[in-house]
């Protein structure tokens, strides 16, 4: 009886596992209550970043851009290690 339960706690687990990669292996998508953004490319923030300096960092075409693929983005509040899209295509 314990080997079948421990062969069952492997089989789910390693369902689990396959499922968690494929969703991420799909891409990045970024999401907030009824507006999303596909994200082709992340940066993470470094210390002392800003919306400007990472707009310019990655020649991002305007503020407005960045922030249709940063939904969630604070320009006042970055953190170190913050994920932030460079790349990306806003959908709304």
């Amino acid at each position: 009886m314990a080997k079948s339960t421990n062969t069952f706690a492997v089989a789910l687990n390693l369902i689990l596992v396959v499922s968690l990669m494929i969703s991420v292996s799909e891409g990045k998508h970024i999401g907030v209550h009824g507006f999303d953004a596909d994200c082709d490319s992340v940066y993470g923030a470094e210390s002392g970043d800003s919306c400007n300096s990472v707009i310019e960092k990655f020649g991002i075409s305007s503020l407005d851009f960045f922030i249709s693929i940063n939904p969630n983005c604070n320009c006042d509040a970055f953190f170190e290690g913050q994920w932030l899209c460079v790349d990306g295509n806003p959908n709304e």
